[in-house]
């Protein structure tokens, strides 16, 4: 088998595996901070040095395959092609391969999570999107928009709505909540909250760090968080049925993915019953894979039903690696 490296770039954090093509098996996953997204200011070189920073150590090791490919599943890729290519021309000067591949992050999660077959996947994590490719090859992408667009039912969606909901109260425009007391747990004075959630450069992923206390307080009564994550759920359900209204197939695989699934059944018991009544049957299954597999399927295999929305750059030139030259033992005496 030949050996690939797999990235997947979110904007929480960045993950690479480099699959060794001699046994075929993952080697360590080495995880760093994320990036805004390529859609974002300067996007493309934090998207660069975020990867660096994950990949080279892996590609340092002895002994370690030189990878015939890299793929990216970039934040932000499907709003700014141009970014995506400019990434993958960088990566190809960087890294010691033969070809890089850019594509959203989105997209390597449906192939990861369906083997490379057609259907909807829903990807939320700190955003959220829902991806369909249908059996003629028609495509649909739902949402995704980012932060101050859209990405609703994502991690930074229910964290900044429990935000919102815990200044509410500490002004006393809206109801008492639990919220508030996590809010001051985990960020400290609720007058220094804006400085608090854009100290680090990312509000996206700050926000998210407070999806658990919503889903933990909804978990546990509170009315204001309960409500959080029930608008969650039914926007993340009509994503879904939107992105499958929009491809072609007498019946579709479902399958939701990302790290938002760690909330459990308060957020994804009702994106299940949302699927109920569709015109076609719309089979929900288990994901058979992550971004990570998906990206390393996509890094070997052009001919998937995902190509289409894959960017890739090819050396001009075959890479080689010069020689070290042998070293002469000194002459003894």
């Amino acid at each position: 088998m030949t050996a690939a490296v797999a990235v997947d770039l979110g904007k929480t954090g960045c993950r690479a595996v480099l699959w060794n093509g001699d046994d075929g098996g993952p080697q360590e996953i080495r995880e760093v901070p994320g990036a805004p997204g390529l859609a974002a200011g300067n996007g493309v070189a934090t998207a660069r040095a975020a990867v660096l920073a994950a990949v080279l150590p892996l590609l340092e090791r002895e002994p370690s395959p030189r990878p015939a490919a890299v793929c990216v599943g970039a934040a932000g890729a499907a709003s700014a092609p141009e970014a995506a290519r400019a990434l993958a021309g960088l990566l190809l000067e960087d890294l010691p391969t033969e070809e890089v591949a850019v594509t959203s992050d989105a997209v390597t999660a449906h192939a990861g999570a369906l083997g490379g077959d057609t259907g909807v996947v829903l990807a939320i994590g700190t955003g959220s999107v829902a991806i369909g490719i249908g059996d003629d090859g028609s495509y649909a992408r739902v949402d995704g928009w980012g932060p101050w667009l859209g990405d609703e039912g994502s991690g930074a969606w229910i964290g900044a709505a429990g935000l919102r909901a815990a200044l509410r109260a500490h002004d006393g425009r809206g109801p008492d909540t639990a919220l508030l007391s996590a809010a001051v747990e985990r960020f400290g004075d609720p007058d220094r909250l804006p400085l608090a959630v854009g100290r680090d450069g990312n509000p996206a992923r700050t926000a998210a760090s407070f999806a658990p206390d919503v889903a933990r307080l909804a978990a546990a009564g509170d009315a204001a968080a309960s409500t959080i994550v029930r608008d969650a759920a039914t926007v993340l359900g009509e994503a879904v049925l939107a992105a499958a209204r929009r491809i072609a197939g007498d019946a579709l695989s479902v399958t939701v993915t990302g790290g938002l699934t760690g909330l459990g059944e308060p957020l994804l018991g009702p994106v299940r019953s949302a699927l109920h009544g569709f015109p076609r049957p719309l089979r929900l299954r288990s994901p058979l894979g992550n971004p990570l597999d998906g990206a390393r399927l996509l890094a070997l295999d052009a001919l998937a039903p995902h190509e289409p929305h894959v960017v890739r750059v090819r050396r001009a030139a075959p890479f080689f690696t010069v020689p070290t030259p042998p070293v002469t033992p000194p002459a003894i005496g």
